[in-house]
């Protein structure tokens, strides 16, 4: 669904407001920039009454900081009015590139301090705002979404507090497992899905793919991943396969139970090029050991993509996997912090999201439905007519 294809015939909700968090800085200016081009443009014959004030603006970022003491504690700040304003709040709980002094000493951000920042964003709109819409694209502590023992669920409770504070809508990018939302079955919850911006990035930089059931395939690194490869598999037209991970469950390893072998279910994927689709890329060492499994079974180039590329280990497997010709792409979207020396790398294409966040604010302000833009078949079906007939995507 493109920008002009969208009725928005409807009052907005609020004037608009984006709260951009440090940690998400560049993304929310990008998406800012999207949404003030397509308004000064918009063609609408209600725009100067009553009901549209503030709807043209060169900026719907709203000024504010979060100072902190000292001692490490911090307090969010607004430096100007959002009553009565639709508000959009974005944070990366994973940018670790932010730092902080406490009591002299250098502590970097984590997710559990971007998490309290967003709190006190909340608190200091004290309810004066019309509505709240947090976009948080990592969902916070999503990887603890169940209980296998006596243990928090954590994502569960963040969750619940949000909605108690005051958020009417979550939404969020490709969840670990969507099934957390039933902890807040009277809200807004979306997980989107960036299948798009994955085939159009790699459409972009490799013009020699045959988009087919002989020459291509997509692959699931494990059986949780399952439904975002069939999905890809049904709309372009190719053939799937997927990953078992055989895990040894008698010890614990950094949090989880280590794997012992990735075991192949599906047809062989000699001489094909392989598309690797997963939620997230965190070590990266079963996404290349995935990769060498396919090799292994003589795959002609193996593309491997996920939502959030974390590379908590660094760059260097990668690196050393795309020396020795095992992993020909990487791609990851710009929903997450991304350090310089992964954009400097010959190997990654970086998917930008910024649009696909601007349209869905622009069109949740109008308070119109959302669902052309959440299932994106015609987007990617007109792509592929594009690519096959040579012209620029």
């Amino acid at each position: 669904m493109l920008n002009e294809d969208r009725n928005l015939n409807t009052i907005p909700v609020g004037a608009l407001g984006i709260v951009a968090l440090d940690s998400c800085k560049e993304l929310g200016e990008k998406v800012d920039k999207y949404i003030s081009d397509w308004r000064h443009s918009r063609q609408n014959e209600h725009k100067d009454t009553i009901a549209f004030s503030g709807y043209q603006s060169e900026s719907y970022l709203v000024d504010m900081k979060i100072p902190r003491f000292g001692s490490g504690e911090a307090k969010g700040l607004l430096n100007q009015s959002v009553r009565g304003k639709d508000l959009y709040i974005m944070l990366d709980v994973t940018n670790h590139s932010l730092t902080y002094t406490v009591c002299g000493q250098t502590n970097h951000m984590s997710p559990d301090d971007h998490y309290q920042d967003l709190k006190r964003v909340i608190a200091a709109v004290a309810g004066k705002g019309r509505r709240i819409t947090v976009i948080m694209p990592f969902l916070y502590e999503s990887r603890q979404h169940k209980r296998t023992g006596r243990e928090s669920l954590d994502c569960a409770l963040a969750l619940q507090e949000l909605v108690s504070i005051g958020v009417d809508n979550i939404i969020t990018f490709d969840a670990h497992d969507p099934r957390v939302q039933n902890a807040i079955p009277l809200h807004g919850f979306e997980t989107v899905q960036p299948a798009y911006q994955f085939v159009k990035g790699l459409l972009r930089h490799e013009r020699d793919l045959q988009i087919d059931a002989d020459h291509l395939m997509m692959i699931s690194p494990d059986e949780g991943g399952m439904g975002r490869a069939i999905y890809l598999a049904n709309v372009l037209g190719v053939d799937m396969g997927m990953f078992y991970k055989r895990r040894d469950y008698s010890k614990i390893v950094n949090g989880r139970n280590p794997i012992v072998a990735h075991e192949f279910l599906g047809a062989p994927v000699e001489g094909k090029d392989v598309f690797v689709i997963d939620d997230m890329i965190s070590s990266g060492e079963s996404m290349i050991d995935v990769a060498n499994e396919l090799k292994a079974r003589k795959a002609r180039r193996v593309f491997v993509a996920a939502t959030f590329g974390l590379f908590t280990n660094g760059l260097e497997k990668f690196d050393e996997a795309y020396e020795k010709g095992i992993i020909d792409r990487v791609l990851t979207t710009n929903l997450t912090y991304q350090s310089p020396e992964l954009l400097t790398r010959p190997y990654y294409i970086s998917c930008d999201m910024s649009k696909y966040i601007a349209l869905i604010i622009d069109t949740l302000n109008h308070d119109t439905s959302i669902s052309g833009l959440l299932d994106p078949v015609k987007r990617i079906q007109k792509c592929l007519e594009r690519y096959r007939n040579g012209e620029q995507i």
